[in-house]
């Protein structure tokens, strides 16, 4: 099961099994230079399945979205064993009920999957990145909103703590990124301050380095969503909660979903994490937990509040699972 079933590249489409790693397929798709634009964390062992069960994404997400924007159709093996199918093969589909959303970070909790159809981008010829470093978590919040209100088109807007800095990543034709790049540049000298540019080795090497910061072995590693607007606030907060030296965060300035490695011991993780749900409205924000001590989980919810939509998610799940044998307990809100 980790083969490309079809690749439409007139279409820009392709059916992929589950089973192959999101490498593998890019690898293939680049035969017509094309891709699926994800880039999630250990992004060389990610499966299709995988990524559609979690809904995994990385700093392109800014630019192409999430596996939920990508995908146009599913074929899954139904709690009684039966196959079944949603979505099409093309991006302009609207038949059914859109199964392959709903799919789509359910954790398999609704169905086996296995095959996703995904639409495709092209191959971009050229990148470049621009790092700013920045004293305080405000700034990074007023300069990621002027880069927000402008017409630039960058493919990732990330941040970092430890030193704490914005990165500005442009992918397109090399004329464009060098005129979008110059551009940015400017915007952040406007700011009061100063922003290198880094492109080819380099800047594979960093963002290789990017996706893997703060992923320790003794942490409690989070996912916070939030709003873009509230994140310099919610960073402040956990700096407050955690201490300076007591955590680390990389991920979307521009979409505010960031990963968060907390260290300490059981009390101080519960601490920080009780505290960042409690500011964190219904609605506007959230705290999961990725991975963390065993212990932990005893004390803290891995999901945190889930609100009333947890009802409607626990009737979806009747329908699909009656019996509760697909990954129980795996499922948003412990389904």
């Amino acid at each position: 099961l980790n083969a490309i079933v079809a690749h439409r590249h007139g279409d820009l489409t392709a059916t992929i099994q589950a089973g192959a790693t999101l490498a593998d397929a890019n690898r293939a798709l680049a035969q017509h230079r094309q891709w699926i634009p994800l880039d999630p964390p250990n992004a060389d062992r990610a499966t299709i399945g995988g990524l559609v069960a979690t809904n995994d994404s990385g700093p392109r997400r800014h630019r192409y979205g999430a596996p939920r924007d990508l995908i146009i159709g599913v074929e899954f093996i139904r709690a009684d064993g039966r196959a079944a199918k949603g979505g099409g093969i093309v991006v302009k589909n609207v038949a059914g009920y859109d199964l392959p959303r709903l799919f789509t970070g359910s954790f398999g909790s609704l169905g086996v999957i296995v095959t996703a159809t995904f639409k495709l981008y092209p191959l971009t010829a050229a990148s470049n990145t621009l790092v700013v470093d920045l004293p305080e978590p405000a700034d990074l919040g007023t300069l990621t909103g002027r880069l927000l209100a402008s017409h630039l088109t960058p493919t990732a807007i990330e941040f970092t703590t430890h030193p704490l800095r914005l990165i500005v990543r442009f992918e397109s034709i090399d004329a464009s990124v060098q005129q979008q790049s110059v551009t940015a540049a400017k915007l952040v000298a406007d700011a009061g301050f100063n922003a290198r540019s880094i492109s080819g080795p380099e800047e594979d090497r960093f963002w290789s380095d990017h996706a893997t910061y703060g992923d320790e072995d003794r942490c409690a590693l989070l996912k916070v969503s939030v709003l873009p607007t509230e994140l310099a606030s919610t960073l402040t907060l956990v700096e407050r909660l955690a201490g300076r030296q007591g955590y680390a965060a990389a991920g979307g300035a521009g979409v505010g979903v960031f990963r968060l490695c907390v260290r300490g011991d059981v009390q101080v993780l519960k601490r920080v994490i009780d505290g960042l749900r409690d500011a964190l409205p219904l609605g506007r924000g959230s705290a999961v937990v990725v991975k963390s001590p065993p212990e932990l989980r005893t004390h803290v919810d891995v999901w945190g509040p889930m609100g009333d939509g947890l009802a409607l998610m626990k009737a979806v799940k009747q329908q699909f699972d009656p019996a509760g044998i697909l990954s129980p307990g795996r499922g948003p809100g412990g389904l």
